[in-house]
C-alpha cells in the first residue's frame, strides 16, 4: 500500500510531462505539498485515455494514468473504487486512476475550474440565436454538472479527438456553421475542420497553430467580442460595397459625359480624378469607424 506521500511522487512525476491541464493540476498539488516527485522516462500519451510511462526510483516500473477506459485496456482492476469515482463525477469531478506495477493504487479527482465570464459569455451567444454545444472527453456524469452550471444547450460527453472532428462535420452536414473553441491537443482537429477555429491564448501550441482565431487572453467573453467584430466588419463592408457602388453609378456617366447631352456640362479630368479619390477617402473614413468598436 501507498501512503498520500508516496502516491503523489508517482502520479506527479508521471503527470510533470503531460500538457493536459488536469495532470499539472496534480503536479501543482505536490508542489504545494513541498513533494519532490520521482523522473519518468519512455512517457507515452494516449490520446483521450490517459498516459504510460516508466517510473525511476532506483529501479523501472510500468505506469499508468488515465480513465476507465485505459484501465479497462490495461486489465486493470478498478472494482474497488468505482463507486467512489462515481460520487466524485457526479460532483462535477473527473476522476483519474493510476495504476502502478499492473495495480491500482489510487484514484485522484481532478475539477475543471469554471472560468470567469465563461457562463456570461454562453448567455451572450445564446441571446445571439447561436446554439451552444459543449464537446469534453469527460465521462457523463461530470459532464452533465457542468452543463448545467454554465447553461450549455447540450452536451457531447465521453468523446475521442476523433470523434470531436465527427461531430463537428455531422453538424456541417446538417448546413450549420461551426466555430469550435479549443485549448487542448485533443481539440486541434476539431479546431482544423470547423468553419472557424479559436484557440485560447493559453492552449497548447498544436491548438493554437490548428485554429484560425487565438484569443490573446483565457476567457471565452473574447469569442462574444470576436463574433461581434466580425459582424460589424462585414456590416461594414457591405456598407461600403453599396456606397462605392452607387457612387460609380453616378459618377462615371457624368464623367463620360452623359450630361453633356441634356445642359452642355462635362467634367474636366481633374474634377472626376478628385471626385474618384474622393470616393476612396469616404470608404476608409467609413471603414475606420471600426476603431471605435468597444470589446
Amino acid at each position: 500500500a501507498f501512503n498520500e506521500e508516496e502516491f503523489l511522487k508517482i502520479a506527479a512525476g508521471l503527470e510533470s510531462r503531460s500538457e493536459h491541464p488536469l495532470g499539472q493540476a496534480i503536479v501543482d498539488f505536490a508542489k504545494q505539498k513541498g513533494i519532490t516527485y520521482f523522473e519518468i522516462n519512455d512517457f507515452e500519451a494516449i490520446s483521450g485515455k490517459g498516459i504510460k510511462a516508466e517510473v525511476l526510483n532506483g529501479k523501472s516500473v510500468k505506469m499508468i494514468a488515465g480513465n476507465k477506459a485505459m484501465m479497462l485496456e490495461n486489465a486493470i482492476d478498478i472494482k474497488d473504487v468505482q463507486e467512489r469515482a462515481y460520487e466524485l463525477a457526479k460532483s462535477g469531478k473527473t476522476p483519474i486512476y493510476f495504476a502502478y506495477d499492473g495495480k491500482l493504487i489510487g484514484l485522484a479527482a481532478v475539477r475543471d475550474q469554471i472560468k470567469a465570464g465563461s457562463k456570461e459569455a454562453i448567455k451572450e451567444l445564446k441571446e445571439s440565436g447561436i446554439e451552444v454545444i459543449m464537446l469534453t472527453g469527460d465521462n457523463k456524469s461530470t459532464a452533465e454538472t457542468i452543463r448545467n452550471e454554465i447553461g450549455v444547450d447540450r452536451c457531447i460527453s465521453e468523446v475521442m479527438p476523433q470523434d470531436k472532428e465527427r461531430e463537428i462535420r455531422r453538424l456541417q452536414a446538417r448546413g450549420k456553421v461551426v466555430a469550435m473553441v479549443g485549448d487542448g491537443i485533443n481539440d486541434a482537429p476539431a479546431l482544423t475542420v470547423a468553419d472557424v477555429g479559436i484557440a485560447i491564448g493559453a492552449g497548447t501550441d498544436i491548438a493554437i497553430s490548428s485554429a484560425d482565431i487565438v484569443l490573446m487572453k483565457s476567457d471565452l467573453r473574447d469569442s462574444v467580442s470576436a463574433l461581434k467584430l466580425s459582424r460589424a466588419v462585414v456590416a461594414n463592408i457591405k456598407m461600403n460595397l453599396f456606397w462605392a457602388f452607387i457612387y460609380n453609378v453616378i459618377g462615371i456617366p457624368i464623367a463620360a459625359g452623359a450630361l453633356y447631352y441634356i445642359n452642355g456640362f462635362t467634367m474636366s479630368h481633374m474634377l472626376a480624378a478628385a471626385a474618384m479619390s474622393l470616393s476612396s477617402v469616404c470608404v476608409v473614413s467609413n471603414a475606420l469607424r471600426l476603431k471605435r468598436f468597444k470589446m
